[in-house]
């Protein structure tokens, strides 16, 4: 601890601190427009000369005044108002006394017309005397007048105005931050200081661990500059997280910022572009200021897609000067001239291909990490991250969870925990149980149930046999994911579902790809085979085929008659292009063979359910008593499935 030194003297109350000097003339200058302005206005109030009239109207003045010779004169003041003098000699007369018990009164005026204008009220007061004689006739005369106290209510706005716009200039040339009205220029970053600690740490990420092994190191950098330094070692200037969305990438920040030990600065890309040019650009340069000042330190940047698209020629037509500005100054602030040293720049994105080439150089972003949906192992380690404040029964298995969560991300997994917790505490029950969870993920992925939904029976019979055709199908084929359960409850969109225990694949070959298709035309072929007929329930099916059987033949080269030719586009530039990267007679081939392919796929499903015809119905028939065919029930009307039995026999 620093002592203080015995010559100086202790302020005997610590919680007195001294306050930061004012800039000269500050507040000073606030108060001298305020004094200035009250003046004004105390001297409009009480520097008016007090005078007491009473207005009146023309024929009371005709009738009581005029005619009775009490007008000594009429002084008509701006063309609006006629004041009255009384003669000296007549404010005796009772009908004048009000007059004589005011102070101040009896110089006048005493009275005040409204004339309206100077030619009626000439006219008026030539027809009222057309009987008197010169000597009786009554003066007029005529005055402009401009007082002070009558400019002082058109310059008391004026004064108003000018203390507003000085008071305003005065805080924009301050850079004051209490007010965002002056700030659209600076960056907002939300900045955790060192010492505070997020409530996000490493412990809180599960499976990731080569991603969470070299962002630790980027910590460690920052920690323990020392032991990589004495090697010649250099800290990485920015790290790259990219990623499908729901795999950690926000959650990974967070967890640097309550491990750093830096100062951590974070924003969203979308903060930088504004509609008033210049300001992203400004913020950006605002951030790495703000960032060096506190080096070391970190500065994440989410969704930096939203200001770091590529500058090609083909988005001329579209392009933002003001979003390319910003994206030209966050280049030169990542590795321009300008020194650089202990800011290290973390960035997240899910759509990489859209990036800028410049921008993902070494130099800038030196390390790409990539996260990726979790496999197996790494889902049942993200499930006890999320089932830790949850009060769990004792069948709840983690194992099965996991396995039946395939192509799953950390947030999907998340989403699922907090589904089962709620569908218990609708239930009234005390602990969240397997089965709340295996509701929760049929919820996840295909919608809410819609037991209300009516349905008639002619049309819940044919979802009976189209969802049987899909089930029968896959049971008999090789290449297909294990079938888990039949549903012909509506579910979200669907009428029906077939639901499928899918096998985490890397490649998939062509005969896979077949057989998937098969599957999928499965329902269309068992209603054309049972009801002669066929409806729109197969929509979504055959999109999704449709889609299947052009990318096997125009991306993966799966097709013999095409041949090993890809027309995919890793880089995305293809799809701002109007027109296809292929000739027409190679368009009319691929939409020939997708055709071939499909037919193909129909008539080998249509085939394979003729064949077992009679599963299908006692299939459908359960459908319709049940609702839900399980993976038991399945095994007692179709038997051991073919894939089980070759795996038995070797």
């Amino acid at each position: 601890m620093m002592k203080q030194s015995p010559d100086k003297k202790i302020n005997s109350n610590p919680a007195k601190k001294e306050r930061p000097k004012k800039p000269l003339g500050g507040d000073s200058i606030n108060l001298g427009y305020i004094l200035l302005f009250a003046s004004l206005l105390l001297f409009y109030i009480f520097s008016k000369p007090y005078t007491v009239t009473r207005e009146i109207t023309w024929q009371e003045f005709e009738n009581s005044m005029l005619s009775q010779h009490d007008v000594a004169k009429i002084v008509v003041v701006n063309k609006e108002v006629a004041e009255i003098y009384i003669r000296e000699e007549r404010l005796e007369d009772p009908k004048h006394h009000w007059i004589k018990d005011k102070a101040n009164t009896r110089i006048g005026p005493h009275y005040v017309i409204q004339i309206g204008s100077v030619e009626s009220f000439e006219n008026k007061m030539a027809m009222a005397q057309q009987d008197f004689s010169n000597e009786e006739k009554v003066d007029v005369s005529y005055q402009n007048r401009m007082e002070l106290w009558d400019i002082v209510p058109w310059l008391l706005p004026l004064m108003f105005l000018l203390l507003f716009w000085g008071f305003t200039l005065r805080r924009m040339r301050s850079g004051d931050s209490s007010n965002p009205l002056f700030n659209f220029g600076k960056s907002t970053p939300q900045i955790a200081d060192k010492g505070k600690k997020s409530k996000v740490t490493f412990d809180d990420i599960a499976g990731l661990k080569e991603a969470k092994a070299e962002v630790i190191e980027v910590v460690d950098f920052l920690k323990h500059p020392e032991n990589y330094t004495k090697l010649g070692a250099k800290i990485p200037k920015g790290v790259m997280l990219v990623g499908p969305p729901g795999t950690g990438k926000t959650l990974m920040a967070k967890a640097v910022a309550g491990e750093a030990g830096v100062p951590f600065f974070s924003m969203s890309g979308s903060e930088f572009v504004e509609m008033f040019v210049g300001v992203g650009a400004s913020r950006v340069r605002d951030l790495f200021k703000r960032a060096k000042e506190k080096a070391p330190s970190i500065i994440f940047i989410d969704e930096i897609d939203a200001v770091g698209r590529s500058r090609g020629k083909l988005n001329a037509f579209q392009a933002n000067d003001e979003r390319e500005s910003t994206l030209n100054q966050l280049l030169t602030e990542l590795d321009g001239f300008g020194p650089n040293t202990g800011v290290i720049v973390l960035a997240a994105t899910n759509r990489p291909d859209v990036l800028d080439k410049a921008l993902l150089r070494p130099g800038r972003f030196d390390r790409h990490i990539y996260l990726e949906l979790p496999n197996k192992q790494e889902r049942i380690e993200i499930f006890g991250v999320h089932i830790r404040g949850l009060k769990l029964s004792k069948d709840v298995n983690l194992q099965v969870l996991g396995s039946l969560s395939p192509g799953f991300s950390g947030a999907d997994i998340a989403n699922i925990c907090n589904e089962a917790a709620l569908i218990a505490a609708r239930k009234k029950k005390e602990e969240v149980e397997q089965e709340d969870f295996m509701e929760a993920r049929d919820r996840v992925v295909g919608g809410l149930e819609r037991k209300s939904k009516i349905i008639s029976p002619g049309e819940k019979e044919i979802v009976a046999y189209h969802e049987a055709g899909h089930a029968v199908v896959s049971w008999y084929l090789k290449n297909v994911d294990s079938l888990v359960k039949v549903s012909i409850i509506p579910r979200g969109k669907s009428l029906g579902s077939a639901w499928y225990l899918p096998e985490e694949r890397q490649i998939v070959t062509r005969a896979q790809f077949m057989d998937q298709i098969c599957v999928s035309l499965g329902g269309r072929a068992a209603e054309e085979i049972i009801f002669n007929e066929i409806s729109t329930g197969a929509l979504d099916d055959l999109e999704k085929v449709t889609k299947q059987a052009y990318t096997m033949v125009a991306y993966y080269g799966l097709d013999k008659v095409i041949g090993p030719i890809s027309y995919y586009d890793s880089t995305g530039q293809n799809e701002r292009v109007f027109g296809k990267p292929y000739s027409e007679d190679m368009a009319r081939l691929i939409d020939k063979e997708v055709q071939e392919l499909v037919n193909s796929c129909y008539d080998q499903s249509k085939n394979l359910l003729i064949e077992h015809r009679a599963e299908l119905e006692k299939l459908a028939k359960l459908l319709l008593k049940k609702e839900v065919v399980e993976e038991e029930d399945l095994e007692k009307i179709l038997g051991k499935r073919y894939v089980e039995q070759l795996d038995e026999t070797k």
